[in-house]
């Protein structure tokens, strides 16, 4: 923030004016949602393109406001090359008084996971991918955030906007879409982080299938579809659940399930060779066990990064990053009124600055952009996602930035 308006311009993008630091030029919206819109932009300081995020009124309420502070304390402290960094945050007010306006700025993807997720995937890229996913979620859970719903928005780096926890010291981090919501949030209170596992098994399975494998109208035809495709749930499970929700769920139809043979057959994968044969193997076997109902019997994150499928691009350094850092220990218990609230963000915007004045996240800032010039000369279009070679390559073998681009533009798909 500056003492002088001089530093801002206003730009009018929809029904929206945005006001940015001139820095930032040639705004243009790329997407909306219930909590801001993001527009691309050029920042003439990095010379880089970046995504500008203005929050939708963050202090309209105390849900609001709590969601405006959750998502700028956990985007300061995550840092993982599969999760989407934070280059700057500003407000053009000058004061507590007049603050109402926060904007967030990121990297911009050059792709949604929409636009690679109905791409010719073959095993190497769809294997990549997933393991990609797994990384930035594990880096998560290690700091006690669940991403909860993995949408087309956010899976690669991950655009994270903030929802209500399900149990203490656990985070939720949420983005609504509901064909990969995981659906038992119906039924059951969630109290694992094995939550994520199921998006992650949903949008492969839309990869394996280009289509939304559990596609309901809402949350009950939608956990219809879940048990007529794999099956009533075991009585074990069922006596987990509220009272209400068992007699509903004992009350439908005895389905078996699909088998998953059935469910992705051989054609839906490549098949040009036996090594291709293995792969979807592989592939279906670690679909299976994603894509459990119960949660206590689903795969982990950490055994789905060893599954053979994906432990071929096993690098210690993205699966077993050091957590984040939460500044806040009490981020998820605290509860304040709506001016409390926007003090607190204010606090932070202010500590920003003056980390930038300490020249702690210029560094941090200079580092990203030599990581996205890096990785834009090498592989900046998403149709280096079809040039990527096809041979089978080990992880030690492997320079991942040559193939780095994935997934988790912050466009909306619509």
């Amino acid at each position: 923030m500056s003492d002088s308006d001089s530093q801002f311009h206003s730009v009018q993008v929809g029904d929206s004016t945005f006001t940015v630091l001139k820095r930032y030029q040639q705004l243009r919206a790329i997407g909306s949602g219930a909590q801001g819109i993001v527009c691309s932009a050029l920042d003439t300081v990095l010379g880089l393109p970046v995504a500008v995020k203005k929050l939708s009124r963050p202090f309209q309420n105390q849900t609001h406001a709590k969601r405006a502070y959750r998502e700028l304390v956990l985007l300061k402290c995550v840092n993982h090359k599969n999760i989407i960094r934070l280059l700057n945050v500003f407000t053009p007010q000058k004061s507590l008084e007049e603050f109402q306006d926060l904007y967030l700025v990121m990297e911009l993807m050059d792709a949604s996971l929409c636009q690679v997720i109905h791409m010719d995937l073959d095993h190497e890229r769809m294997s990549y991918l997933l393991y990609q996913i797994l990384c930035g979620i594990r880096h998560l859970h290690s700091a006690g955030i669940i991403h909860r719903v993995s949408t087309c928005t956010v899976i690669g780096y991950l655009t994270i906007n903030m929802g209500a926890s399900c149990q203490k010291n656990v985070f939720v981090v949420f983005i609504i879409f509901a064909f990969f919501k995981a659906c038992i949030f119906f039924i059951i209170l969630l109290k694992s982080i094995s939550v994520d596992i199921w998006s992650v098994g949903c949008i492969m399975g839309e990869m394996v299938k280009g289509c939304v494998i559990f596609q309901g109208t809402d949350h009950i035809d939608q956990w219809n579809k879940v048990i007529e495709v794999l099956g009533t749930p075991s009585l074990e499970f069922m006596n987990r659940l509220m009272e209400t929700v068992r007699n509903y769920v004992m009350n439908k139809p005895q389905y078996p399930g699909v088998h998953f043979e059935e469910l992705f057959p051989d054609w839906a994968f490549p098949s040009d060779s036996e090594h291709d044969k293995l792969k979807t193997s592989q592939a279906r076997d670690l679909l299976s066990k994603m894509l459990v109902i119960d949660p206590e019997k689903r795969v982990s994150v950490q055994e789905a990064l060893s599954h053979p499928y994906i432990h071929v691009w096993y690098d210690p350094a993205e699966a077993d990053a050091p957590p984040p850092q939460i500044s806040d220990k009490q981020l998820e218990e605290r509860e304040h009124s709506i001016e409390q609230w926007k003090e607190l963000i204010y606090k932070e915007v202010m500590d920003w600055e003056e980390r930038n004045k300490n020249g702690v996240a210029k560094e941090e800032t200079s580092d990203a952009a030599v990581n996205s010039s890096a990785t834009a000369s090498q592989s900046s279009s998403i149709n280096d996602i079809s040039s990527m070679s096809t041979e089978q390559t080990l992880a030690s073998d492997t320079d991942s930035s040559s193939i780095d681009t994935l997934t988790g533009n912050l466009e909306e798909c619509q």
